[in-house]
Parts: structure tokens; C-alpha cells; sequence
């Protein structure tokens, strides 16, 4: 009996052992995370372990802009196992996010912008999140289309306004600087330059081993809420209200202005002076945020979903959200179903939970 119990044991310790990250390879890209005050730790150790999921590829260490202790926003503080010197010897840098109020934003830690100018020149910088407002204090960002967190766009156009900013997609590739949107997109990244230096079949593999997919559809256009702002009870405000009720009509502007008691060329331009698009626009913008909350909460077909929220075809409602999200309407629904994990074929036991998150080391968005 002690044979046959031996053999499961140890083939149960040889695969646990494969989920701890390999040494690096004599020749390993050296990557430095560079952790500042108030980092977030989650994104701090993505690259930890998705770079490190590369069998060696990478050598992947922190740094703090002083040697010492860095407080987190939790209730933790981490101590990188480097001060700012090791920066020097870098292949790649990553900023992970921090927390920012609009004056640290604007003005920085002197001593993490006097960090970043110890990084050679020609060294990839990779930023996640809030890390984008590093790199643009810095001026490393300037002429360059990037991108952050989609909440922070505003104060960061209103700051950086030399930066092209895209809050659209997932991350921006400029071959030497990189920069990505909040949270599980610094896994995108990573898998990003896992695929850039050594191709799909790598970069699968190592998306595999963290429980992740290896590329996202669409862009964070999908995730952002659009909450309506409050219809005044002038203007064209109860207009817009009667509108929201019969978004299943084809509510032509002709029809609407005569609900405003306007002229449709009037009307047209107090609407745009009260919301800054044009009737239509509005009209399909409010479609696509019923349509997605339909897609999200309600198990109606795609062509069902396009009739209530006033879309003629299913084909219509794909071509507008597709348009909008950057994903059809299917990928949309499986992202963000709203659904029993265990009726999905999910997680269906403690064990299985348990192995799923040392298998993804903790870092799935």
C-alpha cells in the first residue's frame, strides 16, 4: 500500500513545483519594478509573476526610490529587495500604480523622478495604471499617444496635455514606452511582452500557467459606465426623459422636437447646447447603455435585445456596440454575465479554488 501512496505523492509535488517560477536563465531580460509610495500591490506583483512564469526568460526585480520600505495603499508595507541604483542595469522598467491626489500628480516625488534618470537610455518603460503619470511628469510621455486609467482621464488631459491620451484601449505599444489602463490590464501587458520577445506560443503558455487568457477582445471602452447626468425640467430635459421611456421607437427628430413644442432646427441646437451631441447620437448612445445592461442582467437573444432597445437589426445593435466597446455583442455578454460560477462550470469545489489561485498566483483581474 506505502508503494502505490508514494507514486500520487510525489507526482503531486513535482507539479506544485512547476507553478514556482524558474531561476533566471544566464542570459534573462533584467526587468527593475520600480515601487513608489502607495503603490498597489496587486499590480506590483504582476510582473513578478507573469514575467516570471517565462521559464527564466526574465530576471525580475523590485526597487524603491530610496532602498527603504515602501508603504502600500493597504494595510502592508513591502521592503524591495533594491534601491534605485539597480535601475542602471535594467532592460525594462515597470511603474506599477500608486495613489495620486491632483497635486502629487502634477508634482511628484523628486526622488522617483531623480530614479527614473538614472535608467540608460534605450531601456523599455512600461507603465500601469496611475504609473502613466510618472512617466508624463517626467516629460517621457510628450507627443506620444498613451494610455491610463479610464477615471483618470480628465485630470490627466488637463495636466499632460502634450500626451495623446487614449482611454479606449487596454494598453499602448510605442515600442520604448508602453502604457496600460487599471488593474488586470497590467497582466495584458506583461503577456504583451512576453508575445513581443519571444512570440504566441510563449506567451500562451505562460498565460496558461497564470489561469488568464492570453488576449483580451476589445478595448476599456467596455468597462466604462456612462451614468446619465440628471435631464434639467427645461429645454430639452423632458424630452430627453420621455425619450429614455420609449427607446424602442424610432423617435425620428421630428418627433422630438414636436414633443418639445421647437422647431426640429431649434430643437437640434438647444439639444446640443444641453448635452453636447446631436439628437441621434444621444439617442444611440442610450440604446447602446440599455442594450448593454440588457446583454449583462437577462438571458435574451442578441436579435430580442435590438428590438427593445430600438436597434431595426441585430446586425445594427453589433455594427454600434462593436463600434462603441470594441467587441460584439456575444464576447460582451460572456465578460460580463451575471451568472452562478458553478452552473458555468466554474469553480465547483475548495480544492479546485485553492489550486485555481496558486496556479494564477492571486493576480487575476
Amino acid at each position: 500500500m506505502s508503494v502505490h501512496r508514494a507514486r500520487p505523492v510525489r507526482d503531486l509535488a513535482d507539479r506544485a513545483a512547476e507553478l514556482d517560477p524558474a531561476p533566471p536563465r544566464p542570459d534573462a531580460h533584467k526587468v527593475v519594478v520600480l515601487a513608489l509610495d502607495g503603490v498597489y500591490p496587486f499590480e506590483l506583483g504582476i510582473p513578478h509573476r507573469v514575467l516570471g512564469s517565462a521559464d527564466g526568460r526574465y530576471e525580475v526585480l523590485s526597487a524603491s526610490v530610496d532602498g527603504q520600505p515602501v508603504r502600500t495603499d493597504a494595510d502592508l508595507t513591502v521592503t524591495p529587495g533594491h534601491g534605485p541604483e539597480v535601475l542602471a542595469e535594467a532592460d525594462t522598467v515597470i511603474i506599477p500604480p500608486y495613489g495620486i491626489t491632483p497635486e502629487s500628480a502634477a508634482d511628484p516625488d523628486p526622488r522617483a523622478l531623480a530614479a527614473l534618470s538614472r535608467i540608460r537610455p534605450g531601456t523599455r518603460l512600461v507603465s500601469i495604471c496611475t504609473g502613466a503619470f510618472l512617466l508624463a511628469a517626467a516629460g517621457l510621455l510628450d507627443g506620444r499617444r498613451a494610455t491610463t486609467h479610464w477615471e483618470l482621464t480628465g485630470i490627466f488631459q488637463e495636466l499632460f496635455p502634450r500626451v495623446e491620451l487614449d482611454a479606449g484601449v487596454l494598453f499602448v505599444d510605442h515600442g520604448d514606452v508602453l502604457t496600460s489602463a487599471g488593474a488586470a490590464s497590467g497582466v495584458d501587458i506583461c503577456l504583451h511582452l512576453v508575445r513581443q520577445d519571444h512570440g504566441s506560443e510563449v506567451a500562451n503558455q505562460v498565460a496558461r500557467r497564470c489561469v488568464v487568457p492570453p488576449y483580451r477582445d476589445g478595448g476599456q471602452a467596455q468597462y466604462i459606465d456612462r451614468p446619465l447626468p440628471p435631464a434639467s425640467e427645461t429645454g430639452t430635459g423632458p424630452t430627453r426623459d420621455w425619450a429614455l421611456q420609449r427607446l424602442e421607437l424610432p423617435l425620428p427628430l421630428e418627433q422630438l422636437a414636436a414633443h418639445a413644442a421647437m422647431s426640429t432646427r431649434t430643437f437640434a441646437r438647444r439639444f446640443r447646447q444641453e448635452t453636447g451631441l446631436s439628437p441621434g447620437r444621444w439617442l444611440t448612445q442610450q440604446r447602446l447603455r440599455r442594450a448593454r445592461h440588457l446583454l449583462e442582467s437577462s438571458d435574451l437573444p442578441v436579435e430580442r435585445v435590438a428590438h427593445e432597445v430600438g436597434f431595426a437589426t441585430a446586425t445594427s445593435l453589433r455594427r454600434h456596440l462593436a463600434a462603441e466597446t470594441g467587441v460584439v455583442p456575444s464576447v460582451y455578454r460572456r465578460t460580463f454575465r451575471v451568472s452562478d460560477p458553478a452552473a458555468e462550470g466554474g469553480v465547483s469545489s475548495r480544492a479546485d479554488a485553492g489550486n485555481a489561485c496558486r496556479g494564477s498566483g492571486g493576480n487575476r483581474g
